[in-house]
């Protein structure tokens, strides 16, 4: 028995010391700290924390939102990644435990008589003057389990990698989520911005159709010729043409928005009247707030975690696995004996160790593939990381630019729509030309536009700020 003893725990010593001779596991690369601030600013105040409930005043918005976030297809999509996810959480914790069935069985068997088995049973009595039979029936009823004792932490890692892409779908989700209220909030002042476009058209086309009458009056008095009618005649039906294009697109951003709302067209409630009155106030707090409120930045640290994990098991696969089995129940050659006890009980208990010899090389390919599996993730979170910060900067200084633009884009419409004024003045007096009217109505309308595009830019930056900063998921 002693050496029985020493025989196994040679063997232990022996698999450990050949599991261990594996290549080093690849550490976390330095990665170069975030910056201590954005600007010079010094706010910690990061608007990225705030509810989306908070953050869009819009209670027409707020009402698509809610609609989005009920009856979005990919937000639908996302939930049922999370709950599969965490069924493979339940099934790799379950692992852990034993695992317990419960079963019968019946079987015949006939042993050769030129046989151990065959000879003995032909002389033995299974019964008080009762042969073993040549035919022998068995009837079992009973429980099995088999339980693998985790030494080495190769079914706890894999728990832990479980638990952390759980937790990262439900990151991945909120992400989804913030993606989503930002495309809709953008989506949704695209289309009042294509409101006041329309009316701005409207508004220029009814100027140039005045323009246009006086020009006929003027020709039947004999002041102009037909040349000056069908300039200002191509002028007004360019412009309804354009109104044509706009009302199309207003049609076509209206079914993307219902789109994004997971429902049929239908019309979208709004009031083109809150444009002018720009009011989101931003504060992009520090850098280093990026990597607790951006969901796609939590997600993919998650990853690395769980592929962390993946490594430590594949890396237990090595080393020796300890098992256990056992039956208890139930036994007999009659069914009417099956439940005479204790005569009819039965168990087996059956303990073992295993470790890989020959197929130690695929476990290394498993084991190499579990490494560059955590080294890609390490590269995916520095790269979104500095995703992150760039995004930021880059709206931070959009929407530095689209200020001053906006403002002297206001000066321009007003030099613009006051030289119209004085343009029509000059006409009706005739010391002006209608050239000068046409050239002055059309600057007007395209400066217009401008400014409305820049707005609606201005409005952009700021929903993809907040957004950048881990808003929208809250």
């Amino acid at each position: 028995m002693s050496q029985f003893k020493k025989i196994i725990g040679l063997m232990i010593v022996l698999l450990a010391f050949m599991a261990c001779k594996t290549k080093a596991i690849p550490t976390d690369k330095d990665q170069k700290p975030l910056p201590e601030r954005y600007t010079n600013q010094s706010d910690t105040v990061n608007s990225g924390s705030l509810q989306w409930q908070l953050f869009y005043k819009d209670d027409n918005l707020k009402k698509l939102i809610e609609t989005a976030l009920s009856n979005n297809f990919d937000l639908l999509a996302a939930v049922q990644k999370i709950e599969i996810a965490q069924n493979q959480f339940r099934l790799k914790k379950s692992e852990l435990l034993p695992l317990v069935n419960a079963g019968a069985g019946i079987a015949q068997r006939k042993f050769g008589l030129f046989t151990m088995d065959g000879a003995g049973n032909a002389s033995t009595n299974i019964r008080p003057n009762q042969i073993v039979p040549e035919h022998l029936p068995d009837y079992q009823v009973g429980l099995n389990t088999s339980w693998e004792a985790d030494v080495w932490g190769k079914l706890k890692n894999k728990k832990k990698a479980a638990l952390a892409r759980y937790s990262g779908s439900i990151e991945a989700k909120n992400a989804i989520q913030s993606i989503l209220i930002a495309e809709i909030a953008a989506t949704y002042y695209e289309l009042i911005a294509l409101d006041n476009e329309l009316d701005i058209i409207k508004e220029t086309t009814a100027l140039q159709q005045a323009a246009l009458d006086i020009i006929k009056l003027k020709k039947e008095a004999g002041v102009y010729n037909e040349l000056a009618v069908k300039q200002f005649e191509g002028q007004v039906f360019n412009s309804k043409s354009f109104e044509l294009n706009i009302l199309q697109l207003i049609q076509i951003t209206e079914n993307h928005l219902n789109f994004l709302c997971g429902r049929f067209p239908q019309a979208i409630a709004r009031d083109k009247t809150t444009f002018s009155s720009f009011d989101f106030k931003i504060s992009t707090g520090i850098p280093s707030q990026l990597l607790a409120l951006r969901p796609d930045i939590r997600e993919v640290e998650l990853e690395l975690a769980a592929a962390k994990c993946d490594v430590k098991a594949a890396k237990a696969a090595f080393y020796p696995s300890f098992t256990m089995t056992g039956t208890v129940g139930f036994q007999a050659f009659q069914s009417a004996l099956l439940f005479q006890t204790p005569a009819s009980f039965a168990y087996t208990i059956l303990g073992g160790i295993s470790a890989p010899l020959l197929n130690r090389r695929a476990i290394k390919v498993q084991f190499n593939t579990a490494k560059a599996l955590q080294t890609e993730s390490l590269l995916k979170y520095q790269k979104t990381v500095l995703n992150g910060y760039i995004e930021v900067a880059n709206e931070m200084a959009t929407i530095e630019t689209l200020e001053k633009t906006l403002d002297l884009k206001n000066k321009e419409v007003y030099s613009y729509e006051k030289s119209v004024e004085i343009a029509n003045d000059l006409f009706k007096s005739g010391r002006a030309n209608y050239l000068e009217v046409l050239t002055a109505q059309r600057t007007a309308l395209e400066s217009k536009i401008d400014l409305i595009n820049t707005k609606k830019s201005q409005y952009k930056a700021s929903i993809n700020l907040y957004k950048a900063l881990g808003g929208g998921w809250q």
